[in-house]
């Protein structure tokens, strides 16, 4: 009985696939959590979570760019770039938005409402985003995909939004500290700030490093 060669191209294809469909996975569930979190921040007048919807769109447009990538290979890498850049500059300005509003909410002392269903998406979200950060991870190291990794890390990034919205929110639902909520918009701003420079620079997304 012969023994049947397997090409070394079929599992690089098969981890490929799975890194198509965690990047799927990851922009339904981004756009889902923003249309629930914008529209719940806007009732409850939460300045933590209408920023934290507000990034989950923009992680939505970055999980976009790297499913290009896997499809696209070495192709469209300037217009990639173009794109990072946009995405980095819509991170400055969200920081830009929830520093001023943050700030004067502070000052003109405007407590938001208790928002439970914030405090609901914050907890998921705590818990799906780090096992897809891992997941992601693991094809990452398979495909030796430095912009897989990077994507991974954006992943990471909103696990720990997702910390500091519900400490916030659980602070001013629970012992009704109404300031928690603008600092914990503030505590967001130089995370996000920080991965819009990264992102204007080509880091956020590795798209200074193909997908080999």
């Amino acid at each position: 009985m012969s023994n049947v060669a397997v090409s070394p191209a079929a599992p690089r294809a098969a981890n490929v696939r799975r890194g198509r469909r965690l990047e799927y996975l990851t922009i339904v569930w981004n756009s889902l959590e923003a249309v629930a979190a914008i529209g719940a921040g806007l009732f409850a007048g939460s300045i933590a979570l209408v920023g934290f919807g507000v990034d989950s769109v923009i992680e939505t447009s970055s999980g976009a760019i790297l499913l290009w990538r896997l499809r696209d290979g070495q192709r469209g890498e300037e217009r990639e770039r173009i794109a990072l850049r946009l995405v980095g500059v819509s991170f400055l300005l969200l920081a830009t938005y929830i520093a001023f509003d943050a700030v004067k909410s502070i000052i003109m002392r405007e407590p938001p409402e208790a928002s439970y269903i914030g405090i609901g998406i914050a907890a998921v979200s705590l818990v799906v985003m780090p096992l897809l950060a891992r997941a992601k991870r693991q094809v990452a190291a398979e495909l030796n995909s430095r912009a897989l990794q990077a994507d991974s890390r954006q992943t990471d990034l909103c696990a720990y939004l997702s910390a500091i919205l519900l400490a916030g929110l659980a602070l001013n639902a629970l012992f009704g500290l109404w300031w928690a909520d603008p600092a914990a918009g503030l505590v967001m701003t130089p995370i996000i700030a920080k991965e819009g420079i990264a992102a204007l620079r080509g880091e956020a997304c590795g798209c200074a490093d193909s997908c080999h």
